[in-house]
């Protein structure tokens, strides 16, 4: 499982203009499966994002959770975060789960998310998303478990 978490001051994610999640100061996660990914990695993804120390605290240092600092998050759906474009120029994405693994598996983050006290939004999985954010610092990690 493969995550890109990025610190913002906004977000806003639409689906064919039928479909909205937003969300203020948080994180916006863009979450990849990929075909060995388990259970016990959604859980210990969940637990990453909600504990990882990214916002600042009364000085200014980055000693905060998303949880403490009251924050939410915005979880997406992103396949593409196992393309593989070492040969030639056009990615393969061979690397990224089946959506019958990669679904159950994406949901089961925000679930357990949710369960830990986070404020989820989701995008729509497998839709094609068009997503505004308000990069914050800008406060980028790449997390894999």
């Amino acid at each position: 499982m493969r995550a890109v978490i990025q610190r913002v001051t906004r977000a806003v994610l639409t689906v064919a203009e039928d479909y909205r999640a937003e969300i203020g100061r948080g994180l916006v996660v863009y979450l990849g499966v990929s075909p060995q990914d388990t259970q016990e990695r959604a859980a210990a993804m969940a637990k990453k994002i909600a504990a990882l120390r990214i916002f600042a605290d009364e000085a200014g240092k980055m000693n905060r959770s998303v949880c403490e600092s009251g924050g939410e998050v915005l979880l997406v759906s992103q396949f593409t975060l196992y393309g593989d474009c070492s040969r030639g120029n056009r990615p393969s994405f061979t690397g990224a789960a089946r959506p019958e693994l990669a679904a159950p598996l994406y949901e089961s983050v925000a679930q357990r998310l949710s369960a830990l006290g986070v404020l989820v939004r989701t995008g729509v999985f497998g839709a094609d998303m068009h997503i505004e954010q308000g990069n914050d610092g800008p406060v980028t990690i790449v997390y894999e478990c």
